[in-house]
């Protein structure tokens, strides 16, 4: 089965579920269908279309220091899947500070390279190298990078994810 992104009141969004929780929660009237999937759900008496994007009809408070969870797609994002060394097209993760010397999997270690910058990079830090990063590796500070972490990226989603910033 699907998932579907769940966005509050406002419109931030707080988690994504399983279509059939999405579809539990607007017959209960706490949500409104914003996007919908293709596909159908049927019943004896009823037909309601597969959400994509629900928002709920009341706001509930969210933390706000969340960490979004380390992956390899979601550095790719963060990086635009460009190389953070010449710009080209990023297809590898690089450890900024070597792991043998150190350097852990967190967002302020990793960065999207190209296999040509990683392999000439090799075992070095970027100035050991002569190389630097064209932008700092940071945590993505917006809610939305929760979820990138943890599930793809469905085009009807895009619109309702701030990933910048």
């Amino acid at each position: 089965m699907t998932h579907s992104l769940v966005l509050n009141a406002s419109y931030e969004p707080l988690s994504v579920v399983s279509a059939r929780r999405a579809v539990c929660l607007l017959l209960a009237e706490k949500a409104e269908l914003i996007e919908a999937d293709s596909g159908v759900l049927r019943s004896e008496r009823l037909t309601i279309q597969l959400p994509a994007v629900i928002r709920l009809c009341y706001m509930v408070r969210a933390p706000r220091r969340r960490v979004a969870s380390v992956s390899r797609r979601a550095v790719f994002v963060r990086d635009e899947y460009s190389c953070q060394y010449c710009g080209d097209r990023a297809d590898s993760i690089d450890h900024v500070l070597p792991r043998s010397r150190g350097g852990t999997d967190d967002w302020d270690n990793l960065a999207a390279a190209c296999r040509a910058c990683n392999s000439m990079k090799r075992n070095r830090t970027p100035s050991e190298a002569g190389m630097r990063l064209l932008r700092p590796c940071r945590a993505p500070r917006s809610a939305a990078w929760s979820i990138v972490g943890t599930t793809g990226i469905p085009e009807t989603w895009k619109p309702y994810l701030a990933l910048a910033g």
